[in-house]
């Protein structure tokens, strides 16, 4: 079977399991979701969700957060561990949005990745959630998932993006990815897979290879 008909299968199945599937970062504007996607590297949403209504309620724009005070911010987003670094990139950013956007977020990949610590994964979530689309979000759960259903076979995130644009239908770019994330934790967990519970397992080169 064709991995296009096969990514369209997937994604019917799992749209009817999660219906509501989405971003679980908190956030009412673009720059929210900027900096809360920024802050989510190596660190839960759960955790970013507690952090972000802090951070926003003191520096609610790009002008108030390019002139945050920085032992301030770090305070604020130490629990999302990297900190020094993720508040050097959110002031920077801020600085950047002030400056060469008129404070306003970029509706392009080409200039959202010119900001200080964003690259696509980043510029994608932006994008989908309150733009046009330009990739596909991929995170660990796509880069795990995806191999082990083997439509792709690398673990190298931009490889994985360049094949999903081929063959997942543009009108999915955003949920395909939110609906592998449903999946990989209620489903397909990294170190217990439920493979004989899986709804999509008839699909997935890993579980008709495997012996249950």
């Amino acid at each position: 079977m064709l991995k296009k008909n096969i990514i369209i299968k997937i994604i019917n199945i799992l749209e009817y399991i999660y219906p509501n599937a989405k971003t679980d970062l908190q956030h009412l504007s673009p720059f929210e979701l900027l900096i809360a996607t920024m802050l989510s590297a190596q660190c839960t949403d759960k955790i970013v969700n507690i952090v972000t209504p802090v951070l926003f309620s003191k520096y609610p724009t790009p002008e108030a957060l390019s002139i945050a005070n920085v032992p301030d911010v770090e305070n604020i987003i130490m629990s999302t561990g990297f900190y020094k670094n993720k508040t050097k990139n959110i002031i920077e950013t801020s600085k950047v949005l002030v400056s060469n956007f008129n404070s306003a977020v970029p509706q392009t990949m080409d200039e959202l990745t010119t900001l200080p610590g964003v690259g696509r994964k980043t510029a994608n979530c932006v994008l989908g959630n309150y733009f046009q689309p330009q990739g596909i979000v991929v995170d660990t759960h796509v880069i795990r998932i995806t191999n082990l259903i083997g439509i792709v076979s690398t673990k190298n995130a931009e490889n994985i993006e360049k094949q999903l644009i081929d063959i997942v239908p543009k009108q999915y770019w955003v949920k395909f990815t939110h609906l592998l994330i449903n999946h990989g934790r209620s489903i397909c967990i990294a170190r217990r897979p439920k493979c004989p519970q899986c709804s999509i397992n008839k699909y997935c080169q890993y579980y008709i290879k495997k012996s249950f």
